[in-house]
Parts: C-alpha cells; structure tokens; sequence
C-alpha cells in the first residue's frame, strides 16, 4: 500500500485548507474579530460555551462563528446552544450559495447585514430557516429589486401594526400574533431579508423632534446602495412610505450594526457588541456641530459625557451619546433642529440648547452640581421644517399595489379568524368548569398562542384553578401572546404554595414570573438546584445574603451587553455571569424561587425584596446593606387653564433625579398618572436632586419647554410650581385621541380605523346629532367653505350614532359639502366615549362634537355643541398647522 509521506501530507492539508476562502478577507479586521473572541473564550473557560467549536467547520464556517462568538450580546452566549449558533451561519452561507444574487452580495454587506441574526432585543428563533423555506421559491426567478418588495408583500400577509409594549416579540412570535408595534414589524422584516440573503438593517428614529413618538423601519442593499422601506406596508417603489414627510423633519436616525463596522457612515458609538451609526442625512437635511466641553477655570475636559437631547413625551430625551477626546470635543450631525445639548463629568454638569444648522460650534462648562443649580429656565425648542422626498408612482403601479394590498389583508384575517372567539373562549372554560368572566379576556388576547394558554389551563387541577388564572393575569398582553408551555409549567408547578404573605405582596411578587422586561423561561429549578437548603433557608431569613451570594459567585460583564438585552436567569445561574441588569432580574428571580417577595421597582428602578409590606433596597454592586432610603415629600401647585385642568405625565411634564451629573427618568405608569393624582396632594421621592421638565407642544410641533431643578431633603415638604407655558399666537396641542379607532362606513362593510381613511396628517372628525340645530347649523358653516376645505384637501369623517340615524340624515336639506366628506357610524359609541373622556368635555352637553387632530393622535381643536361661524374656526386653526 502506498503511503504519502508526512510532510508531503502536511502540505497538502495547508494548501488545500489555504484554498477555502477567509469569510474575511481583511487580514486586520479577521485579527480582531480572533482578539475579542479569545478574551472571551478565556474569561468564560469555565463554562461548556465555546464545546462547539470541536465540532468539524470548514474554514468559512469557523470564522464566521468566531465573528458572531466575537460580538454578540453576553445573553445570547449563555442562553443559546452553540448548536442554534453554527445552525444559524450554515443557513446564512446556505442562502449566499443558493439565492441568484447571493454572490453579488459584497463581503462587508454579508456579514454585517445578512450573517447576524439577531436584530434588535428580540428572543432568537429559528426564523431564518423557517422564512427561507417558504420564501425561496416565490423569489427564485426574481432579481434583487423584485424580491425585496415581494418580501415586503409577503411580511405585510403576516404582520400589521398594532402598538405594545417595549420587549420585541421574536419574528415568529410576530407571525403568530400577526400583529406587532412597529419595532418588531421591523424586526420580522429584518429576519425576512437576512434569511433571503438580501442585506437589511433595522433604522430607528429614537424620537421624532416633531412630535410625542418614535419609529422603526427597515433599509435595505440593493444595486449598491442602501434604500428604506415601511415594514409590512408594501409600496409599489423603494424609498416610499407613509412616514417621507416626517422623516424629512427627523433630528437624528441611528442603526446598530452588528460587531465592528468600517463603512462610510458617521459612526456615533463602537462597542463590544455593535457600531451604532447614523443614517440621518438618508431623509433630512442636516448640519455638524462642535461641542467643547470646559471646567471653570476653562481648560477643555476630557472624557466628559456628552448627551444630545430631544424633547418628547415630556422630558429631555437622550438620542446620541458621546465621550470629549483631549481637546475636551465632540462632533454631532443632526437635522436642523434644536437639540439640549447635556454634558456631565465628576458630578458636575452643564447644559445649553444647540440649534442645528445655526450653532456650527458650541462651548459647555461645567459649572453646575447638585448643589449650585440654576433652579428655572425656559427652552423653545424647534423641529426642523418638512421637506419630504417622493419618489414617483404611476396610477397602474398603485392600483395594482392597492389590489395586492387588499389581497394581503385578506390573507392576514383568514388566519386570524381561526383565532378563538369570546363564544369559543366561553365554551372552553364551562367545559373545564373555569371561570368564564376571567379566562375568556385571557384567552382572547392570546391570539395566535390560544393553544398553549389551554392546554395549561386544561391541565390544573379544580382546587389550582383560580391560582393559575391569577398567575395568567399577572402576565402582559405580549407574554400571553408567545409565552411558552414549558415557562408557564414551571412557574406554576414550582410556585411558592405555602408562603404568609399578604394578597397584595404574593401575587405580583412571588407568584408572578415576570419580572422586567425578559423573556419569559423556566429558571425555578436551575436556580434552585443552585443552592443548598441551608443557604436556602438562611437567605429566606435574610435575603441580604443572596446578595452576597451573587457578588461572589457571578462575574459582571457590562462591556459585553451594553444594549441590556437581558439574560435569563437560568443562563446566569449555569454560567455565572451577567451584566448590572441581568443581575438585578436574577437576583429577584433567585429570591422569588426560594420564597422572598421581590421586584425592580417601576419607577425608580431599585431591587428590593420584602420584609412583610415594607419594600427594603438591594445593593448588588456594593457592601450588602439592607436599607430604606431616606424620603421626603414633593408637591407642585397648578393653576388650570381653559384647555388644561390636570397635566398628564409624559403628556405634559415629568421627573428625573439627577444622579452623577445625568438626568435618569422616573418611570411612573403611564396610564393614571397626572398632576392630580401625583403632585398635588404630594409624592414621597427619595432625597436628592431632581428636575421638572414640562413642555406645550404646538401644532407646528415646536416646544414651549421649561426646565425646574429642585432638592428634596428627608422628612421634608418641597413644593414648587408646574410651569405649563402658552403661546397667543400658535395652535397648541390640547389633548390626545387615537387615529386606530374603528367606524362603520356608510356604504356598509367591516369596520374601518379612522387612520386607514385619512392617510396619515391632520383630519377633522365630526360627531353629529341629526337633525338637531347645532348640528344643522355646524354643516351650513362647513358646506360655506366648500372650496377651502377641498384645497386644504385632508379628510372629514363624519359620524352618526347609528345606521338609523345616519339614514334620517338629508343631504339634500344642506349646501353641497366638500367632496373630502366621509360618512359612518359609531355604532357603539367608543369614539365619543374617548372624546368626552380624554377631552374633558360634558357628556350632557351633547352633539355635535368636531376635533381638528392628526394620525400622531394630537388634537389641535375641540368645539362641542352650538357654535356659531364653526367652519371658519375650523380653516383658521388648519391655516396656523
């Protein structure tokens, strides 16, 4: 037998392993990539995370895993099998093979844009191999232009808009729900594209400038460029959506590149996990500015956080964050409009308005601390102006995207039409001998994960009943939506059954297995089988010594999850690491699981467990101390205005604790919580410094903003003034009413949202009482200025209570009204229920009722009842917007 010599056999294993292509092909970036991802192979060498690479890979395959082992979040290390992992880059590399324009794809686009799986916060799935199933052979004779809008017709089948809260539902859990709120349409989108081979990336605006709202889409590569594209909302062309308009008035854009990235970009942040870059100059016109940073005595400060701020939802938001060089400088490109521009180092701080555009360099000293503040100051902050770019579509390309479009929908609600009804959810529970009044909301809202809610619910015993709805209803509308069987099993199977505490503390803080803003997943055993009964019972008595316990057993790794996409306790608990937030969900994980009522604290955001009723704070960074912060009381006084008798939080003001020079937010809920219900009887806030932040939007979507420091000492009463500020001579927003709200149009059908008949701007909504004199008397003044509303040529949608009264109307009793009318009902009431409600307006007072509003849900103008000359307030209000 012949037997090629070593050596000779050496050389060939080199050649031919020197034959397959690098996946990168950059000798310094392949380096880097190979750096970080040995520090942290070493710094986890006590865990089983890295088994996978003994596993036979080609040389691609190894290094697109190292490249993907490099980078991503600490989470998806420990929850994640490194099976999952190289799964992942085998399809991706599958799908570059396969798709015709795969090896058009340049190697930075593919493995930036394509290769990561992850998009944004989501839990991972197997999305990528699902989507490319039944993708590839509706795409396989198309070229790259074609398939990126097919793919978009084909999300739009799947998903539709609907708002929730801020965790992102994985792209599966989205098809299964077949809605989401725009980040996670995004999201599905994304994981479409990438799973295609087609290079796409998640765009965020963290806040409009104009407005109280954010929003996510997609960009997508093609023919060498990058061109965006509304998630799920197909449109005949690249480049168009219903946002043009708002993007033009963007301050800032930003996506998250995954790993280290060296495009052409402004690149705003490099970190561990990802390039954050800025994409504004795609929609908006825009300018540069300078920030220098000096001490008192002048000299330029390095290292000096800068934060550049937007207002929205009522406070000075953080959109861009940056680190002064040793010439104490920093550089932001924005759109032209005005920004707080913060800066803080050591404790001190300081802060002026930068106007884009106009403020090419600015200097900030830092001449404020805790203890010497300018206590009041006003802000006028201005958006920049509209100026939206339209690409072109032909009447056929519409009308055929319009037909398409109806089609999708059809599609989307033959699918959720299989989803349980009340009658079916009722059905369920009587045979099952549940509680109808409470299992059929749970149900209901489940939606597409019905399934898993009954086969849990089927499986309790009569006696466990009503302890497993209660677990049921501490859970969000999302996590009964994508919850998992084996989650819901183990939190209640190993729940805490024999515990003294009061109703008011077990259920939301024992019994409930949600604790911030994770994903739901079994942990109770891992955690469990993490300690002996001794230490068990000894942290049951003082459950300051689970803390302990995680300082000394868990490394931290903040570097390596800066987005805090959290990890689940069960991955921290094996392989014992975690970032600052993870810990803090562990420790109150680990703490529930051995019988301590614990939580994060909404507000403040502290970790705390319970001693009887009473909340006592956590350190898990410092020694272990179990204490209750000092408080004192705040309380602002308020004079109600005509248009403004008790200012909402994140509407109309909000409060943040100043905290090593920053501002950090207190997160009350959103829904109650007002100047009223808050501040004036007082609100207890632990002693320190705070700021007041209170804003009047105008209907032009500039800011009349005023800024209040103030300190709060123990056992003290601190009252200040809710400043809110008007202006004589501009339309203010007033009041808030939602654009998503269902009618019946007039010509018959399903109910319709108001937004899908106005396209998106302002519209007027009119309430009408017919045959009535108001009534009678507010359509002759509207049919008056028949050609001025037709210029303006937005919509009018009028109502009727009902299809009856609707059918008394005669049309032919008043002048011709404009052609933009809308007729329908509100059968129900809903609508006018939320007008009078949010409006503040006197339900015995009657109809008609008229909003000026837009699809940002502001509402610029409210009339009700007899109003003489209506038609022209209505055209001086819309002449000012």
């Amino acid at each position: 037998m012949n037997r090629i010599p070593y050596a000779w056999g050496t050389l060939i294993l080199l050649l031919l392993t020197a034959c397959q292509q690098h996946f990168i092909s950059d000798t310094n970036e392949r380096q880097e990539a190979r750096h970080f991802f040995e520090e942290r192979q070493n710094a986890l060498q006590h865990t089983d995370i890295f088994q996978v690479f003994s596993e036979t890979m080609t040389v691609r395959e190894q290094e697109a895993m190292q490249f993907m082992y490099a980078y991503m979040p600490l989470g998806d290390l420990t929850d994640y099998s490194g099976d999952f992992h190289l799964q992942q880059v085998r399809a991706a590399l599958k799908a570059r093979e396969e798709m015709p324009w795969g090896k058009d794809i340049p190697e930075r686009e593919f493995r930036h844009f394509v290769l990561p799986y992850r998009v944004n916060n989501e839990n991972l799935d197997s999305a990528r191999t699902v989507f490319y199933r039944e993708l590839q052979p509706r795409l396989q004779h198309l070229t790259l232009r074609e398939a990126v809008l097919e793919i978009n017709h084909w999300c739009h089948e799947k998903v539709a808009y609907t708002p929730s809260d801020m965790r992102t539902s994985a792209p599966l859990a989205s098809v299964r729900t077949a809605y989401g709120r725009c980040g996670e349409e995004s999201t599905f989108a994304v994981a479409a594209f990438r799973a295609m081979c087609i290079p796409a990336r998640q765009v965020y605006t963290p806040r409009w400038a104009h407005t109280d709202d954010n929003h996510a889409w997609v960009e997508v590569w093609v023919d060498g460029q990058w061109h965006f594209l509304g998630a799920c909302e197909p449109e005949p062309v690249l480049d168009l959506a219903w946002f043009n308009a708002p993007a033009s008035r963007g301050m800032l854009m930003h996506t998250k590149v995954f790993g280290h990235y060296y495009g052409p970009e402004e690149v705003m942040e490099m970190n561990d996990n990802y390039t954050e870059i800025n994409v504004i100059s795609n929609y908006a016109d825009t300018a540069t500015a300078t920030v220098t940073v000096r001490d008192t005595e002048g000299q330029p400060v390095e290292g000096a956080v800068v934060e550049f701020k937007l207002y929205n939802y009522a406070e000075f938001y953080t959109v861009a964050r940056k680190t002064t060089d040793r010439e104490g400088k920093v550089t932001q490109t924005a759109g032209l409009g005005d920004m707080l521009v913060w800066a803080s180092a050591d404790g001190r701080f300081g802060y002026r308005k930068c106007s884009f555009g106009k403020d090419r360099e600015l200097v900030l000293t830092l001449d404020q601390s805790a203890g010497q503040l300018q206590t009041d100051i006003d802000l006028d902050i201005v958006p920049p102006a509209e100026k939206p770019r339209i690409p072109e579509v032909t009447p056929e390309q519409r009308a055929e995207n319009d037909r398409r479009f109806a089609y999708e929908d059809s599609v989307r609600h033959a699918y959720i039409a299989t989803f349980p009804t009340e009658e079916d959810s009722r059905a369920f529970a009587e045979a099952h001998g549940l509680d109808a009044r409470l299992v059929v909301p749970l149900l209901t809202r489940s939606r597409g994960n019905y399934a898993t809610l009954q086969s849990f619910l089927a499986d309790v015993s009569p006696d466990e009943a009503s302890t497993a709805i209660r677990l049921l209803q501490m859970l969000s509308e999302k996590d009964l939506r994508d919850v998992e069987p084996a989650a819901l099993d183990e939190h209640f199977r190993l729940r805490i059954k024999d515990s003294d505490c009061a109703p008011a503390i077990y259920d939301p803080y024992l019994l409930n297995p949600r604790i911030a803003n994770e994903m739901l997943l079994p942990y109770k055993e891992v955690i469990r089988q993490a300690f002996t009964e001794e230490e068990a019972e000894a942290i049951r008595r003082q459950p300051s010594l689970l803390a302990d316990w995680c300082r000394e057993h868990v490394q931290l790794h903040n570097e390596w999850n800066p987005q805090r996409i959290p990890l689940s306790p069960a991955g921290v608990c094996r392989a014992r690491v975690a970032d600052d937030y993870s810990l803090q969900i562990f420790y109150v994980a680990a703490a529930r699981s051995l019988g301590v009522p614990a939580r994060i604290d909404e507000v403040t955001g502290k970790v705390q467990y319970f001693e009887g009723e009473r909340p006592v704070d956590v350190d898990l960074t410092g020694e272990s101390q179990a204490t209750t912060a000092s408080q004192g009381t705040l309380k602002a006084a308020y004079t109600p205005s005509s248009w403004l008798d008790d200012p909402k939080y994140y509407n109309h003001f909000t409060l943040s604790k100043l905290e090593g020079g920053s501002l950090r937010l207190l997160n009350y809920p959103e829904n109650g919580t007002s100047w009223k219900s808050l501040l004036k009887e007082g609100t207890p806030l632990d002693e320190g410094t705070y700021a007041l932040v209170t804003g009047t939007r105008m209907a032009n979507g500039s800011v009349l903003a005023h800024l209040k420091f103030f300190t709060i000492r123990p056992d003290e009463e601190c009252l200040v003034d809710l400043t809110m500020r008007e202006s004589k001579d501009e339309v203010q927003v007033i009041g808030n009413f939602n654009s998503e709200n269902l009618y019946l149009p007039a010509q018959g059908g399903a109910a319709v949202s108001l937004l899908s008949t106005t396209g998106r701007g302002y519209y007027v909504v009119g309430l009408l009482g017919v045959g009535q004199e108001p009534t009678n008397h507010a359509l002759r003044d509207i049919a008056a200025l028949k050609e001025d509303f037709e210029k303006w040529g937005r919509s009018l949608i009028f109502l009727c209570p009902d299809k009856q009264e609707l059918n008394k109307l005669r049309l032919s009793d008043f002048p011709p009204l404009p052609s933009t009318v809308t007729w329908g009902t509100d059968p129900d009431g809903k609508i006018r229920a939320e007008i009078i409600r949010e409006m503040k307006l006197d339900a015995s007072k009657g109809l008609p009722i008229f909003l000026v509003a837009d699809t940002f849900n502001r509402v610029v103008f409210v009339s009700q009842g007899y109003t003489i000359g209506l038609g022209e307030q209505l055209m001086k209000t819309i002449h000012k917007l």
